[in-house]
């Protein structure tokens, strides 16, 4: 048996050499992804009355990682599409842009990860192979400890609002 929070490094440490792979500039438009899917979930459950009132538990769980991976995988995506390939802008042209790129990278694996590991303690660990840590043991311990660090924990309202719109702001300056 795997524990989560080796799982969890062992994701960002993956995640980081794809980025340093992929470069920092279509890594970031990964991490804004992520920052807009949070968002999505935030809007939704607080302000969709539907969703608020009746969809609870498994539901809220798949339906938070189908909205999660759709804008991951859009976000990974995006820089194949001819018209933005074609530019030279997403091109890794020195050391420190690959070295942004792991750095990018790994945020990515902590926050596409770590969100999937937030939604899976908040549903109670529903997928019968994904058990919760045992606070009995040290792996388990600082397995509970990492979830309060997770980006879902400390990126929710207003910080999340905020999140946002510094997104959009880097993407208006560096991207147009």
């Amino acid at each position: 048996m795997v524990s989560l929070i080796f799982l969890f490094w062992m994701y960002v440490i993956l995640f980081a050499v794809i980025g340093g792979m992929r470069g920092w500039a279509k890594e970031i438009l990964v991490t804004f992804s992520v920052i807009l899917a949070l968002f999505i979930i935030t809007v939704i459950e607080r302000f969709v009355p539907f969703v608020r009132d009746a969809i609870a538990g498994i539901a809220q769980f798949w339906l938070r990682v189908a909205i999660l991976l759709a804008l991951v995988f859009f976000g990974y995506q995006g820089p194949n599409i001819p018209r933005l390939a074609g530019t030279n802008r997403f091109v890794r042209e020195r050391f420190q842009d690959i070295l942004l790129g792991v750095f990018l990278g790994a945020v990515n694996g902590f926050f596409i990860f770590g969100s999937f590991w937030y939604f899976l303690d908040q549903a109670k660990y529903p997928i019968a192979l994904i058990a919760a840590p045992d606070p009995a043991t040290s792996l388990g311990q600082a397995a509970l400890t990492m979830i309060k660090y997770l980006a879902p924990a400390w990126l929710g309202a207003p910080a999340i609002y905020f999140a946002v719109a510094l997104a959009f702001v880097f993407v208006l300056v560096v991207f147009i």
